[in-house]
């Protein structure tokens, strides 16, 4: 059952690679790092169900906490940004360069 859940964790945390590096959208490229944080929280879980330590689960905890101020943050760049550029696109936030 452990090596299950780390397949799908794996498998998650690819999708979210392959949606972080082929996507342009900032809001998708939000959307793949939580997918990829999930994978890790996953990974995290189900090691600690084979390990029988609790340690696991409150790694996870901190994942969730660090995905939703990543969320919190990224989308309210992405709205300063769509206000500025009236777009999401990643190559329209190049001017940010110093």
């Amino acid at each position: 059952m452990t090596h299950m859940g780390l397949l799908l964790a794996a498998v998650l945390f690819a999708i979210g690679v392959v949606g972080l590096i082929a996507r342009r959208n900032l809001l998708m490229i939000l959307v793949s790092i939580e997918v990829m944080l999930n994978a890790a929280g996953l990974a995290f879980i189900a090691a600690a169900s084979a390990w029988n330590q609790p340690d696991g689960q409150v790694m996870f905890l901190f994942i969730l906490a660090v995905a939703a101020a990543e969320v919190a943050v990224g989308l309210a760049l992405l709205l300063q940004l769509h206000h500025q550029t009236q777009s999401v696109e990643a190559d329209k936030a190049n001017k940010m360069k110093g």
